[in-house]
């Protein structure tokens, strides 16, 4: 039971993470919505091995906290380059104060 309701909860994250993604137009909406459909991959690999109990498999486990390290690795990245692409380069500035009005 307590398997299909962590299935369940997983598959409405995924869902609500692709429709936010759909829907935002900012780059750091669009890193959180693609955080959670990626919570709610890692929630189902999770509820899919909880289906066997008997059947001890610590590959599953790995293979979540492998993809939670590099999710979070790949959020501060594109938020990190978010940030860069957004601010206006010190050459920018210069070449703007030299033209005379």
């Amino acid at each position: 039971m307590q398997a299909e309701l962590y299935s369940v909860c997983a598959v409405i994250l995924f869902a609500l993470g692709l429709i936010a993604f759909l829907v935002k137009h900012g780059v750091f909406h669009k890193v959180l919505a693609l955080n959670v459909m990626g919570i709610g991959v890692f929630m189902l690999l999770l509820a899919t091995s909880a289906f066997y109990p008997n059947a001890i498999d610590p590959l599953t486990h790995g293979m979540v906290l492998t993809g939670i390290v590099v999710a979070v690795a790949g959020s501060a990245l594109a938020l990190n380059l978010a940030t860069q692409v957004d601010l206006p380069s010190q050459s920018d500035e210069i070449t703007r104060h030299d033209k005379p009005d």
